[in-house]
């Protein structure tokens, strides 16, 4: 019998390698699809006929099954030119394919908005997501919720392509607004104690909900400042953003005053307890509701401060899409120049 180092050592490197071919199979696969895509859409194009392109993928279909099988389809067909259409350059694909499985391309060809496909791609490839990971962030509206899905569209581009450049992810892909905390399973009454214990009771789910690179550090912070004693509810480090981000829990609607609150505890987090090499702190105020033109008067973003809402029960999906939109389109109309808000 073969000493059993050998023979792991030697599963390992098949193994190793089964994965590397995997990998290079499903890019060259993907690559494959979207030429195919972009190919028949340029054919269909330059007769401008949808009936002819209609023909055209019918007639391809049937002979390319008749010698390669049923992974060129009609409907597979169609789904190649779909693919070629949303994402129309080439280099992005192949960088994409890296990682992203053709399946993965298949979950976000039926969104509409180039931006927030762009923005589960290039996040998926980051994050390195499973599609069921994609699936369930798309499914949570996770983009929609960002900060970054308010900011105007010069803005969204730009930090899409320092992501993809440099995957360097910003702290408006991070925070979101609102969060959904259905999974704390607290009842309708409840105080500020209530939520902070459900969140700890939660904890893993918690985090993920929060978004990537976040780690736990402390509860109940006790800072002193001039003798008196304050708590910060939760405070975390993120890895991406390496920074300190401090959550305070509110059980009511958004008021004024938590403003100086947080930038106190921020300020005494970037004195006290931010390393060398690390950004300055940020803050999360949770609240069970908004109070839009308070939050924009006193300018929050310009101080790290994000206020946002928290759902103990998950709306309804249309519900949810509709408060979601309302807030994008305020937003903009707010960010965006004079002439161009008109």
């Amino acid at each position: 019998m073969a000493p059993a180092k050998l023979v792991g050592d030697i599963r390992r490197l098949i193994d190793a390698a089964r994965q590397r071919a995997a990998v290079t199979v499903n890019a060259v696969l993907t690559r494959l699809y979207w030429r195919i895509g972009a190919r028949i859409r340029t054919e269909v194009l330059r007769y401008a006929r949808a009936a002819y392109g209609e023909q055209v993928i019918a007639a391809l279909a049937e002979q390319l099954q008749r010698r390669y099988g049923r992974g060129f389809s009609e409907k597979t067909l169609r789904r190649m030119v779909q693919f070629a259409e949303a994402f129309p350059e080439e280099p992005i694909v192949a960088t994409l394919s890296r990682q992203l499985t053709w399946s993965h391309f298949v979950l976000l060809l039926p969104l509409e908005a180039p931006l927030a496909r762009a923005f589960y791609a290039e996040m998926c490839r980051v994050e390195r997501w499973s599609v069921r990971a994609l699936r369930q962030q798309i499914d949570s509206m996770l983009y929609e919720r960002t900060a970054l899905s308010r900011k105007p569209k010069a803005v969204v581009e730009a930090q899409l392509a320092a992501l993809r450049a440099e995957d360097q992810v910003s702290p408006e892909m991070l925070l979101k607004d609102p969060y959904v905390l259905d999974f704390l399973g607290v009842q309708d009454r409840y105080l500020e104690k209530d939520l902070e214990d459900a969140i700890l009771r939660e904890l893993e789910a918690f985090i993920l909900e929060l978004g990537s690179g976040f780690c736990f550090v402390a509860r109940q912070k006790r800072i002193q400042v001039d003798g008196d004693d304050f708590y910060i509810d939760l405070v975390f480090y993120n890895r991406k953003l390496q920074r300190l981000v401090a959550v305070d829990l509110k059980v009511g609607a958004f008021k004024a005053e938590y403003k100086g609150q947080m930038e106190l505890y921020l300020r005494w987090l970037d004195r006290h307890e931010r390393e060398p090499g690390e950004e300055t702190p940020l803050g999360i105020i949770l609240c069970a509701g908004k109070r839009r033109e308070q939050i924009e008067l006193l300018e929050l973003g310009k101080t790290g401060i994000h206020v946002a809402e928290y759902l103990t029960v998950l709306p309804p999906r249309d519900e949810l899409a509709r408060r979601l939109h309302a807030a994008v389109e305020h937003s903009r109309a707010r960010l965006a120049p004079p002439e161009e808000a008109k």
